[in-house]
């Protein structure tokens, strides 16, 4: 669906759906290159949108700050899969990493 869309669906706006594919957080798919970002709304997408700050997870502040790294590091870990993301809903805290 186009990121507007995806962007209400998930309860935030549409300039962090462009951020958050940036950043490898969300996956999305473009038709060719220019044409318009199509976001798929997966269980998988939704399950990292929770209420709780699961054990284990650090905002990520902190998490920059535990493992020596940058933020841009951090989220290129992320997108490799080497590190768990998720988005504390209540708050409207922004993600955060895995220990």
């Amino acid at each position: 669906m186009p990121i507007r869309k995806a962007a209400e669906i998930l309860g935030i706006y549409p300039s962090t759906v462009h951020r958050w594919l940036n950043d490898g957080f969300v996956a999305g798919e473009q038709v060719t290159p220019g044409a318009p970002w199509q976001i798929r709304i997966t269980d998988e997408l939704r399950a990292r949108f929770v209420e709780q700050t699961p054990p284990g997870y650090l905002p990520m502040l902190e998490a920059t700050m535990k493992l020596g790294v940058s933020r841009q590091t951090v989220l290129q870990r992320v997108k490799r899969g080497e590190l768990e993301a998720v988005v504390v809903t209540p708050a409207g805290a922004r993600a955060c990493e895995s220990k």
